[in-house]
Formats: C-alpha cells, sequence, structure tokens
C-alpha cells in the first residue's frame, strides 16, 4: 500500500483513527486546521524572541513536518513546530558582540545536523545508548538550567517594555491553560497572544503612548505607541498579501540567508541538542502509548528526521524544529491519530508562510505581550527538568544527584564564565552542561560505603553510619 493511501472511516463518537486511516476528507481538513491553531502559538512566539522571521519559521515548519512523516515512514503522527530549547543559547549569541543571525543559524544547523547522527545511531545501535550517557538525572538538569538560564532575558527585556500588558497577559495565560476546558487550554498560547494584542490596542486608544524601552531603542526609553502598524519597512499596511518571505531581520541580516559558524557559537547551542533528544523520546513513547504500537524501532528515524528538519530549515535562516506536546494533546482529545491530518496542517502552515502581511502582523506583537508569555513559557521549560526527575523516581538522598549536578545547574543558570584563551571562553548552558554530564559521570557507581551522610542527612532521609548501633544511642527513643 502506497504511503499516501489512507482508509477511509467513520468511527463512532470516541472510537480512535489509526495513523493509516483518515476521515472523509472534509472531517480531515478541518482536524488539519485545528493542529494549526495547537501549534501556532509558541510556532511564532519563538521565532520572535529568538529575533528571526516568523513567516519563515511557519512555512519551514510545514516543509519540516513533511520531511518528519516521511522519515518515519507515516508511522509517527507529529506536528515540527518551533523548538525552544535553542532560546537561551541564542540569546547569549545575540549578547556577543560579533554575533547576528547568520552566527545563529549556522550554530543551530550545525546542532540539527548532531541530532540527526544521533538519530542513526539510535536507530542501529538502539535507543539503550541514550540512556547510558543521558540518563534522567542528567537530562533533568540539562532541561531545567536551559529553562531557568532565560529568567533574564524576560526581566531585562521583554516585561519592562510594558510591565502592566505583561501581567495581564500573563495572568489571563495561567488561567487560559488550567480553567479552560479541553483543546481551549492547548491554545492557551495563541489565546493570550490575541487577548495581549487586543488590550495592547485598547490601551494605546485609552492611554495614549508609553516611556519605556523597545525591542529596537537599545535599552534607551522612548515614547512609543504598544501596536505599530505602519511607518517602517515590513510593516503591516505595507507588506504584501502572497509573497515569500523577504526583508530584513532586526540586525540587518536578510531574512532568507546563509549561515556562518563560529566554534563558540556552536558549544553554546549543542547543549540543546540534549533537550531536544528528551522531548523526542518522550512525544515517541506518548504517541506509541496512545496508538497502543511499538514505535521503538522508529525512535532513531524521528530524532534523524528532526534533527536534519532542523539543520533544512536552519540553512534558509529558519528557526529550529521539534516535535509538538501541543499536537499530541489533540490527539489525545480527539483520538485522530491520522497522519493525513497533519500533512494538510503541513500545507496550511506553508501556505500562512507565504503571505508576508500575517507575518508582518505577528512581528509587530508587542514587547509586553511577549513579557506575559515569555515569563510563563521559560518557567515551564525549567520545570520541565523537574517533571523528568520527579517521572523516573529521581532520588537526592544519592550523592551521585545532589552533588554531582549541582555545580553544573548553578554555572548553568547563573551565566557562569570560564576564560580558556582570549578568544574562547565557555559559559552558561554550554559550560553548566559540560560540568553536569562531567561531575555526574566522574562519581557514578563510584561511592563507597558509608559516603554521601551529609548529603542524606540534607535530604532529609536516615542515615545509617556503617559499624554505629543507633539503639546504643541514648538520643534515640
Amino acid at each position: 500500500m502506497s504511503m499516501f493511501t489512507w482508509r477511509e472511516v467513520d468511527p463512532a463518537p470516541g472510537e480512535p483513527v489509526a495513523p493509516d486511516e483518515r476521515l472523509p476528507w472534509g472531517k480531515t481538513v478541518g482536524l488539519g486546521a485545528q493542529h494549526v491553531v495547537a501549534m501556532f502559538g509558541a510556532t511564532f512566539v519563538f521565532p520572535l524572541v529568538m529575533g528571526l522571521d516568523p513567516n519563515l519559521a511557519i512555512m519551514f515548519s510545514g516543509i519540516c513536518t513533511i520531511l518528519f512523516l516521511l522519515v518515519t515512514s507515516n508511522r509517527v503522527p507529529s506536528y515540527l513546530g518551533t523548538s525552544a530549547s535553542f532560546v537561551a543559547s541564542v540569546a547569549a549569541i545575540r549578547a556577543h558582540s560579533s554575533g547576528d543571525s547568520a552566527h545563529v543559524t549556522g550554530a543551530i544547523l550545525v546542532a540539527g545536523l548532531v541530532l540527526g547522527a544521533v538519530g542513526i545511531l539510535v536507530h542501529y545501535a538502539g535507543s539503550g545508548i541514550i540512556h547510558k550517557v543521558l540518563p534522567p538525572a542528567v537530562t533533568g538538569a540539562v532541561v531545567m538550567l536551559i529553562g531557568f538560564n532565560l529568567a533574564p532575558v524576560v526581566a531585562g527585556i521583554y516585561w519592562p517594555q510594558d510591565q502592566w500588558i505583561a501581567l495581564l497577559t500573563a495572568t489571563f495565560m495561567v488561567c487560559a491553560a488550567v480553567l479552560l476546558p479541553g483543546f481551549w487550554s492547548r491554545i492557551a498560547v495563541f489565546l493570550a497572544l490575541i487577548f495581549g494584542y487586543a488590550i495592547s490596542w485598547l490601551s494605546d486608544l485609552l492611554f495614549g503612548t508609553i516611556h519605556s524601552i523597545t525591542g529596537s531603542s537599545q535599552g534607551q526609553e522612548i515614547d512609543h505607541h504598544r501596536v505599530v502598524w505602519s511607518g517602517f519597512p515590513g510593516s503591516v499596511k505595507s507588506s504584501d498579501w502572497i509573497g515569500f518571505p523577504s526583508g530584513k531581520l532586526s540586525d540587518g541580516v536578510s531574512v532568507v540567508h546563509g549561515p556562518s559558524f563560529s566554534l563558540t557559537f556552536i558549544l553554546l547551542v549543542l547543549p540543546g541538542v540534549i533537550a531536544l533528544i528528551a522531548e523526542n523520546t518522550g512525544h515517541v513513547k506518548a504517541v506509541a502509548e496512545m496508538t497502543k504500537t511499538d514505535l521503538d524501532p522508529y525512535m532513531g528515524r524521528a530524532l534523524a528526521a528532526d534533527g536534519f528538519a532542523t539543520a533544512l530549515s536552519s540553512a534558509f535562516g529558519g528557526s529550529p524544529t521539534t516535535t509538538y506536546a501541543e499536537n499530541i494533546g489533540v490527539m489525545g482529545a480527539t483520538k485522530v491519530y491520522s497522519t493525513a491530518a497533519y500533512y494538510v496542517a503541513a500545507i496550511v502552515a506553508i501556505l500562512l508562510g507565504l503571505c508576508p502581511k500575517f507575518g508582518a502582523l505577528v512581528s509587530a506583537t508587542p514587547g509586553g505581550v511577549l513579557g506575559g508569555i515569555t515569563v510563563i513559557l521559560y518557567g515551564m521549560i525549567g520545570l520541565v527538568g523537574a517533571k523528568i526527575w520527579v517521572e523516573n523516581g529521581v532520588d537526592f538522598g544519592n550523592p551521585v544527584n545532589m552533588v554531582g549536578l549541582s555545580a553544573g545547574l548553578i554555572a548553568g543558570i547563573g551565566g557562569v564564565t570560564l576564560t580558556i584563551t582570549d578568544n574562547f571562553e565557555l559559559s552558561g548552558i554550554a559550560l553548566g552542561t559540560i560540568l553536569v554530564i562531567v561531575y555526574f559521570h566522574m562519581v557514578n557507581g563510584r561511592a563507597g560505603r558509608g559516603t554521601g551522610l551529609t548529603t542524606q542527612a540534607l535530604s532529609h532521609t536516615e542515615v545509617i553510619v556503617p559499624g554505629h548501633d543507633q539503639r546504643d544511642d541514648p538520643d534515640q527513643e
């Protein structure tokens, strides 16, 4: 049977639709549009905060989704949206005097190739190799430091642009994500974008301009409107309805551009590969559980597909990609696992990417709105690391975990720098990740009997001292 032939079914409500099946085409198109809405918010927000073009990002998200489905032989229904795993690294690159968008996409391209190589290795050697090198204790720590390292970005760039709009947007997003039913809670980022945009527009009408920094004022406070749709090249009013992504990014680099490579910047983004491995393996396992199929043979393909998709997108100036939990949530709610719906979603995304006016509208998102959304999203990234620890029962009474991970976490989150030469240094996420991996494996399995008593005491577990009978201790009742 052809990979593009799906058996049409019309099941009773609640009955699942398998990946190689589809609903009638009318319903399939509607479901595909639902997947677009589910991925929409984050797929646009993350290119904006990385200084890349959202139109190009959504167009390549569609192209890369099709590539992913082809590589996995339509067995792993997933959508590839913009990844958040490199946001902190990109911020560090842009903070460097010589870092620009070309260096950003060049470093991410290399990271994509590394992930692709890992996928090939997993395909032939099995997924066990991932767990040996990156056990849950290590993976959780790396994901956590990536997320919490972003706190200064929110505090220094987005929140100060309009603190009250940021606060209102964050409050709305928390309520939407937790209190709204079903599908609506899964598109909380998208709804928060609309809400924040609307109250920013109303604030301009009611209160006029605001005196604060903007994304282009280089830290200087100026008078400006929150929503600006005209008066500059590439504005909403001046953009065409149909066309390829074009123009200039905020740093003067063309929207569609070739990559530049720097070893320092490449080392900054490589830790994001670990987060992508964790995301993809977790999502493939979730899809396998939903569809009641064994997808372990496709784990390597999924990793390789995402890696090479990221490299392809970055080669043209696009954003990195990853499988999206939002779309997995849609499948869980609808029980429709048909890959046909994902092809529809991908085509819709490509068409949206060919509408410059739509991209300009998204690019004009007020900074305060981004502040409210990112203060939650970045915290959630960090807490995913804690979630990995909890779900895998990582024991912090064990000194290997407590001590082996602590230095890397502080170095990564706090931005500690190790200067190696005048032209080369390791800092932040790169240094933190190296310390986490090296220190953990340096002591793992090597602790002697009776070691780690201080760590056990700190974790409030019962401390048993070799050769000491607690029954002889007068303080013990």
